[in-house]
């Protein structure tokens, strides 16, 4: 059988990543060579400039509340940018590890079944990500634009607020800044949605895995293979392999998982608060303009997409136990016997996604995001209607 190449799916995603400077050719880390130079020049230019000269804007407009609100609830998903660039450039080895591993031979489906059976989770992934790129790029199409549909281009305004140390309300330093942050926004989007349909891929891998495993485990005796032992050791070494796959892919996004869903609970209070302090003459605009940010910030930040992804697997891991007891155990010798109810009993721990060992990633977890984002937007416009 031809070898199943699962990082196909995600090809579009890893070339997005090499434009940003963020995957290396090959299974190799940064090497002194011509891309680790144009990785410097993007990440330098666009992904930290950008992101340096608003969020020292945040400083000269620290006394007006709407001003600060409106620009926070732009800078700090961005600024959550520097930290998943940071965590994959640190973790840089171990996820070129784990595209290896996941292209091991006990990784491989072993039939056209096997593939059938995966084929579900991969297509799921793949229509995540298209909903989650068209979201997100209605979102960078109106930032980029609004200065034109509303004529404040006349005023020199730019699409984000943010400090240079120039005039940028002259020709041609205006036009010249007004592409800059089109190719800043633009680069922090790729790097930001790239990294995060990466984690999202990982955990779909994941519960691909545990979807063979547990076909392997039902068909241990059939007609074509009576070596029950052998066939049991082997799907216990792919068991293990998974568990540290999952661990690994654990560790590569802890902190990034972390602070994506404290930002997200703050940037969908924020949304909210904005959608209160509109003004009327432009009710109808800002509507639809919010509500295309609400639905970026839910799918953009990813929190919803993940703890999809992990509960699936989640269950997916959860079903081994009832795998192992539809097998064909029946006829098999006492002690292959023994070695199933071991097993049996290590699955009924199932494997869990967690950040930083301080709550598991759930669709909970995801509900609870969003009655702290209420909490943070009550407290805003309490704060804006005293004053």
């Amino acid at each position: 059988m031809e070898k199943f190449d699962w990082k196909l799916t995600i090809s579009l995603n890893i070339l997005k990543l090499k434009v940003v400077g963020l995957w290396p050719a090959g299974d190799e880390t940064y090497r002194p060579n011509l891309y680790t130079l144009w990785a410097i020049f993007c990440i330098t230019l666009f992904t930290f400039g950008h992101n340096f000269f608003q969020a020292i804007n945040i400083i000269f407009i620290f006394s007006d509340l709407e001003a600060v609100v409106a620009s926070t609830f732009v800078t700090l998903p961005e600024l959550l940018t520097l930290l998943k660039v940071y965590g994959v450039i640190r973790n840089m080895k171990l996820v070129k590890q784990l595209m290896v591993v996941l292209n091991s031979d006990i990784f491989q489906p072993k039939n056209a079944r096997q593939i059938n059976l995966i084929g579900p989770s991969l297509k799921f992934w793949k229509i995540i990500y298209v909903l989650y790129w068209s979201a997100s790029l209605g979102a960078i199409f109106f930032w980029s634009t609004y200065p034109l549909m509303d004529k404040s281009f006349k005023d020199y305004r730019l699409p984000f607020l943010a400090w240079y140390p120039y005039n940028n309300k002259i020709s041609p330093f205006y036009e010249i800044t007004y592409i800059y942050q089109i190719l800043g926004v633009c680069f922090i989007a790729t790097t930001a949605l790239s990294i995060d349909t990466l984690i999202a891929a990982l955990n779909v891998y994941t519960g691909a895995q545990f979807d063979i495993l547990a076909d392997n485990i039902k068909h241990l005796y059939d007609d074509t293979s009576t070596d029950f032992n052998e066939k049991l050791i082997n799907s216990v070494r792919h068991h293990r392999e998974i568990l540290k796959f999952a661990e690994n892919t654990g560790k590569f996004s802890n902190w990034i998982v972390m602070g994506q869903f404290f930002i997200s609970a703050i940037s969908i209070g924020i949304t909210m608060f904005q959608l209160t302090s509109v003004k009327s003459t432009v009710e109808i605009f800002m509507f639809c303009w919010f509500g295309n940010e609400v639905e970026v910030k839910v799918y953009n930040n990813f929190p919803l997409v993940l703890t999809t992804h992990i509960t699936l697997f989640f269950f997916k891991s959860n079903q081994l136990p009832y795998a192992a007891y539809e097998s064909n155990w029946i006829n098999a010798p006492t002690d292959v016997k023994t070695k199933m109810i071991l097993f049996i009993m290590r699955c009924q721990k199932p494997c869990k996604m967690s950040a930083l060992n301080l709550f598991y990633l759930s669709l909970n977890t995801f509900m609870s995001i969003l009655r702290a984002s209420w909490s943070y937007f009550a407290l805003l416009h309490q704060v804006s209607s005293r004053g």
